[in-house]
């Protein structure tokens, strides 16, 4: 009985140990999501793109100046930058305590930097160069010195003297870079003229990288009928300020802007300035819907620093919402994560006031946050090396080995845009056209969806150019000998000679077709003849209708990017705009002595829009067999249909209510702002229906309640 105890416990042990010894998988838990957004803008949850590492900066001392041999804590107080230089060595602009903190990469002290010899006055930012000078952005001294790697002062650069320079012109600098010939670029506070720009003995050499000025439509109209004094008493529109300037390995130098800027806030510039990115004209700073940032907002995300990393993807931090965005260097989003603290507590990962980054040789990122006065240290997860192995062997156009490494990436997140995108970049390389038409279209790309399909077109074309030409021509030549043989035939007579259905809702639907190459005297024949019908307009209207949703839903992709057709939608809002038209024209002509009764009103604005029926579902289906290299000859028809749109109504007013052209053009524009009056009208009425109802509804409960 005991041998047989002692050979169970023998097997539970090894069963145990097995166990133990069998490798295992575990999964750190963060606070925060990460998320990336595809190409119709819609927001995709994605695994960890990076962890917590570690966590530097907290446990600081400094030597008692009462008790040399006693060390007293001295934590950070309200820092502003960071830099890691090439020896991935961390500088800390500690703006509080007016000092720089040198640390190692593991956030062990090595020094504080004071400048004993010319204080330090709230600095604010710090750029090392790789020979180990150190230049610092002297806030409040109104300079930026240079010391070298002893940090000993070799150099001051104040305010620079120059005709080119405002004389309102405030020298603050907040953030400082150097570029390998040695030139400074600062960013200033307030400084909307750019980044000052500086030789390396301080000789000023121009403003680079400005923003443009964001005038709002109201501002342009202003300026075109104001005089110049007038306008001289607007309030100054004035660009937003750069706040944060950065450079890479291969001499790039990048800005990020914050304030009320729409677009262009991350900048990749040249040395003479010109926007690199191809992504230019859109947003940066991505934010999650309905996240609503602690404090004051502005109008959207406040970028405040940017970094670049070994791969030169760019790395900007939002402080308002407290996320942190990842680009590459094209400029196309990869993936943005973090989020805010909760108040009164803090959490590993999370940020309360971030202030500045910086990332090392290994890629690991460094952030700075200015009331935790803390530096968080992130490593790329898995997800995320694989993310950058893949991309930056796509940037370099090695797509074919970009497949396995976007095919990895694809297994941890099948909803991952940049990996499509590389799989049918691979593939059209790889001459596999259809596949890559198939990936181009899934990753929202109409360019290369359009360049795929061009190579599939003349693949097709050239296998089958002979029969196509040779049905050309026969069909040609038995056209002509038809009519040579049918010439004097009596068949053509009888045709010619047929008697004609002569009901009169076809004759008034064949009144369409009149229109068309007569439309004043189809226009006329409405008024004064009585032609057209209500039961022909309703049916030209659904037609209408028919085609709006035929044209979403066969356009080629090359031309119309949209997934998702909601039928309702057009529908509701087609006949909304049309009604309210019809209506509001009657009413502007009964009082602007118009001439036309509703019923010609009906009946004529819906007979104008048949060009959309004639031209619109024609240019849907033949966009199918067209590339981007035909989108000029597409959008001259697309144009030239809203054209003839336009005109029929022009000519539709002006005959139907027997106007001059200067009335005509009047009863449109009153028409117009009748429209935009009915719909804040209805608008208005909507929402105090809307309170009446809960009002009587919470009346109503209060009521039973009690």
């Amino acid at each position: 009985m005991k041998i047989r105890c002692h050979r169970w416990r023998l097997f539970l042990s090894l069963i145990i140990l097995c166990t133990a010894l069998l490798p295992t998988t575990t999964h750190a838990e963060v606070k925060y999501k990460t998320y990336t957004k595809d190409s119709y803008n819609n927001q995709i949850w994605l695994q960890p793109a990076y962890f917590p590492l570690d966590v530097i900066g907290e446990d600081l001392y400094t030597t008692d100046p009462k008790q040399p041999t006693v060390k007293i804590p001295s934590p950070l107080s309200n820092p502003k930058d960071i830099f890691i230089d090439a020896k991935n060595e961390v500088y800390i602009v500690d703006t509080g305590n007016n000092r720089i903190v040198h640390l190692t990469e593991t956030g062990k002290l090595i020094r504080y930097l004071t400048l004993n010899e010319s204080p330090l006055n709230k600095p604010e930012g710090i750029f090392v160069t790789k020979e180990g000078d150190i230049y610092i952005a002297d806030t409040g001294n109104k300079r930026v010195v240079k010391l070298d790697k002893t940090g000993k002062l070799q150099t001051e650069f104040k305010r620079p003297e120059s005709k080119y320079i405002p004389a309102t012109f405030v020298y603050d600098p907040a953030k400082v870079m150097v570029d390998e010939r040695g030139f400074l670029y600062i960013a200033v506070h307030g400084g909307y003229e750019g980044i000052v720009l500086l030789d390396p003995k301080g000789k000023f050499q121009g403003f680079f990288g400005a923003n443009k000025t964001a005038l709002s439509p109201l501002d342009a109209l202003k300026r075109m009928l104001y005089t110049k004094k007038m306008y001289a008493n607007e309030v100054a529109k004035r660009p937003e300020t750069i706040n944060s300037v950065a450079t890479d390995k291969n001499g790039y130098i990048y800005t990020v802007t914050g304030g009320m800027a729409k677009s262009d806030q991350l900048k990749k510039l040249n040395i003479k300035g010109n926007n690199l990115l191809r992504s230019g004209n859109r947003n940066f700073g991505e934010v999650v819907p309905g996240d609503v940032p602690i404090g004051p907002v502005t109008s959207g995300p406040q970028l405040i620093d940017v970094a670049v990393d070994q791969s030169g993807n760019m790395i900007v931090v939002d402080q308002q919402f407290k996320y942190i965005s990842h680009y590459d260097a094209s400029g196309r989003l990869l993936y943005f994560w973090g989020g805010a603290s909760a108040v009164g507590s803090s959490q590993v990962g999370l940020l309360k006031s971030p202030v500045a980054l910086d990332v090392n040789s290994r890629n690991e990122l460094y952030v700075l946050d200015d009331q935790e006065n803390i530096v968080q240290v992130f490593r790329l997860s898995e997800f995320g090396q694989k993310v950058d192995q893949a991309n930056q062997q796509t940037l370099a156009g090695l797509y074919e080995d970009s497949e396995n490494s976007w095919q990895e990436v694809l297994r941890m997140n099948a909803q991952f845009t940049p990996a499509i995108m590389g799989l049918a970049q691979a593939a059209f390389t790889k001459e596999q056209y259809p596949d890559a038409l198939r990936l181009f279209k899934e990753a929202g790309n109409q360019e290369g969806y359009s360049d795929a399909f061009w190579q599939i077109r003349m693949s097709w074309l050239q296998q089958n150019f002979s029969w196509i030409a040779s049905l050309f021509f026969f069909s040609g030549l038995l056209y002509v000998l038809l009519s040579k043989w049918t010439y004097a035939s009596r068949l053509r007579d009888k045709w010619r000679n047929r008697q004609r259905i002569q009901t009169s809702f076809l004759m008034n639907f064949k009144h369409v077709f009149y229109m068309m190459k007569h439309p004043i005297d189809g226009f006329i024949a409405i008024r004064y003849e009585g032609k057209g019908s209500y039961l022909s307009a309703i049916i030209i209207l659904a037609c209408v209708y028919a085609s709006l949703v035929i044209k979403r839903l066969v356009t080629s992709f090359s031309f119309n990017a949209t997934t998702h057709v909601d039928i309702y939608s057009i529908f509701t809002q087609f006949f909304t705009v049309w009604i309210a038209w019809v209506i509001s024209n009657y009413l502007v002509s009964s009082i602007y002595r118009g001439e036309g009764r509703f019923r010609d009103i009906f009946i004529a604005s819906a007979y104008a829009l048949i060009p959309y029926i004639i031209i619109g579902i024609p240019l849907a289906f033949i966009s199918n067999v067209m590339t981007m290299s035909e989108s000029t000859i597409y959008h001259y028809v697309e144009q030239g249909m809203i054209v003839w749109i336009g005109l029929l109504i022009f000519w539709k007013i002006q005959w139907i209510h027997n106007y001059s052209v200067g009335e005509t053009l009047l009863n449109i524009l009153f028409t117009l702002c009748t429209m935009l009056v009915i719909g804040v009208l209805l608008f208005l009425t909507a929402g105090l229906t809307n309170d009446l109802v809960s009002l009587i509804f919470e009346m109503y409960q209060e009521a039973i309640l009690r």
